[in-house]
């Protein structure tokens, strides 16, 4: 493997998870952290069989790093501890398997699994990047906080039969899955913050969803088709990709790279990098009315900008009804068209 050269990173002391936390992930988290012995209770309905069942696992059928076993993934984690100012160096096992993943299991004591398969198609310092985005998710507590998900999903299939109830717990679980995907987005900041590469951050980005032919791919193409995906089509295409992502559990690759640009050039990463970041110490002092506050206005400058032909109509309601309703059943009547035209077409043949 080749490495890059040496050269300083800043060091974060006392930084707390909620200075790489995206606004409705930290809202969630602040909110539950303020329940006291939440987290005990919810490791110990759930949470500590399971968790050690699992180490077990890779125990006995993945490789364990540390300084005599991949040793390049041992330093790139000593590497991000040091810069995150984590009290604790998770346990990591490289498990061998062709799917690209990473990921973070584990409540009482966390731990980081990374398959073959992503070695195999990202370089030292994208490797720096994903151990990074790793590690964000275990001193954010996500493993946790997840677990709740997990149980709803559950409660989801017991209750589900019930027309209403179901449809409400869709909703919830809906709601908890955009919590999720946002905290991914949180684990990219973090993972940026220790390797503090603009480019490399965008590359693996790049990889997850074009593979490893680098080569092949433009850096400006793949962040244009974020803006395409977000403006093109009509509104047919806005409920499709709601339909899309509803149920999945990452943000989409080039919608990933796209929100970490646009963190970059909010100023926030900057603003980190000068030293300007919440501390670990005053974490208790964290209100979760703050954090909704701030949540609620992220996701406002977002549907204010957006392009998406959905959210452009709802918007348009504040602004004309009547445009909004003549967007509306433009949109209708182009799905009944198009159903009438395949059903004609259907019965011709």
């Amino acid at each position: 493997m080749t490495t890059a050269p040496d050269r300083t990173r800043i060091e974060f002391p006392d930084i707390s998870s909620r200075t790489w936390e995206h606004p409705s992930d930290r809202a969630a988290l602040v909110t539950l952290r303020t329940l006291k012995g939440f987290d005990t209770v919810l490791r110990t309905l759930s949470g500590l069989l399971r968790e050690r069942q699992h180490r077990l696992m890779y125990l006995a059928t993945a490789v364990r790093v540390d300084e005599r076993q991949f040793k390049d993934l041992d330093d790139l984690r000593s590497d991000c501890v040091q810069i995150l100012g984590a009290d604790e160096t998770p346990e990591m096992f490289v498990m061998q398997s062709p799917v690209v993943n990473a990921f973070t299991i584990g409540m009482d004591r966390p731990f980081i699994v990374v398959t073959t398969g992503l070695l195999d198609i990202m370089t030292y310092e994208e490797q720096r990047f994903v151990v990074g985005h790793e590690l964000g998710h275990a001193l954010s507590g996500h493993a946790v906080y997840r677990t709740v998900l997990m149980h709803l999903m559950r409660l989801a299939g017991t209750i589900g039969w019930i027309p209403v109830g179901g449809w409400a717990l869709r909703a919830i679980i809906a709601g908890l899955m955009e919590w999720q995907r946002k905290s991914e987005l949180s684990g990219d900041r973090a993972g940026l913050l220790c390797g503090q590469d603009v480019h490399t951050a965008i590359r693996v980005q790049l990889k997850l969803a074009g593979g490893a032919r680098i080569s092949e791919i433009d850096v400006d193409a793949f962040l244009a088709q974020a803006a395409e995906y977000e403006s093109s089509g009509d509104l047919r295409d806005g409920v499709l990709k709601l339909l899309n992502i509803e149920l999945m559990a990452h943000p989409f690759s080039v919608l990933r790279a796209a929100e970490l640009k646009k963190w970059v050039d909010s100023g926030e990463y900057a603003a980190v990098l000068r030293g300007d970041y919440p501390r670990k110490s005053t974490d208790h002092e964290a209100k979760a009315s703050d954090e909704f506050r701030n949540a609620a206005r992220s996701y406002k400058a977002n549907f204010d900008t957006s392009e998406d032909p959905l959210i452009k109509t709802i918007r348009d309601l504040g602004n004309g009804f009547t445009g909004a309703v003549d967007a509306v059943g433009n949109g209708i009547g182009d799905v009944a068209s198009d159903i009438k035209d395949r059903f004609d077409h259907w019965r011709k043949s």
